[in-house]
């Protein structure tokens, strides 16, 4: 199971997901409360084993710029939070020359009401080319990820296994792996899985102390959950 440590802030935070076994590592260039700037995740990079995928979690739409961030700050993949854009996500992959990996949002709203079209919306995200993941993330009121909560998983486990249908059918091919986020901790990520059957999932806020700081207990016992829910 692919564990994703994301919105860390600080070289001992990142080092401690890596030593625990985490997979990858997030760094927000988003506006929020665990924003950083390419310099300052420069600083952080070059110190994390090879192994440990650094991501970069970006919501602008303008490729100069995720490209300029990436680059500055050492980055191994760029997880996109905005409508999924084929042209976009073809330029990056031109400008990286597949070095760096896309990973796409597709948001699930916690309202369950709001979630009519997301079956459509996730079929052709992975239909999309050039992708290495695609990351469901919980929304609400057009807002994705950094929320704190949950979705309704059971109703997603549907809506997941008619748009990966529809993408097989349509493609023929393998298609991109599925990491989910929102919501989750160390009591409830066995759960997630169980219903979901993800690739992977995603953490912030559920493994902190306070917004930008890792807790290591809750890091700890999260990752523990996930090994014992999903052996690798």
């Amino acid at each position: 199971m692919f564990v994703k440590i994301c919105a860390n802030t600080n070289l001992a935070d990142a080092q401690l997901a890596a030593e625990l076994g985490a997979d990858a590592v997030g760094f927000v260039f988003s506006p929020s409360r665990r924003r950083m700037l390419p310099a300052q995740v420069a600083e952080i990079t070059p110190h994390l084993p090879g192994n440990v995928l650094t991501v970069g979690v970006f919501s602008t739409t303008d490729a100069s710029e995720i490209i300029q961030a990436v680059r500055t700050a050492g980055l191994q993949a760029a997880q996109l939070h905005h409508e999924p854009n084929p042209e976009l996500i073809a330029k990056l992959n031109d400008a990286f020359e597949g070095y760096v990996r896309l990973i796409q949002v597709v948001p699930f709203n916690v309202h369950a009401g709001d979630n009519a079209g997301f079956a459509a919306a996730l079929a052709r995200t992975l239909t999309t080319p050039g992708l290495y993941a695609v990351l469901i993330d919980a929304a609400r009121r057009g807002k994705s990820g950094g929320l704190g909560m949950a979705f309704d998983w059971q109703l997603a486990a549907q809506e997941i296994h008619q748009a990966c249908n529809a993408a097989s059918t349509a493609t023929g091919r393998d298609l991109p792996p599925i990491i989910v986020a929102g919501g989750l901790h160390s009591r409830n990520v066995a759960a997630a899985i169980d219903v979901l059957q993800p690739w992977g999932v995603d953490v912030a806020s559920g493994v902190e102390s306070e917004p930008g700081r890792k807790d290591p207990t809750r890091l700890r016992f999260f990752l523990d959950a996930v090994r014992h829910a999903a052996p690798r």
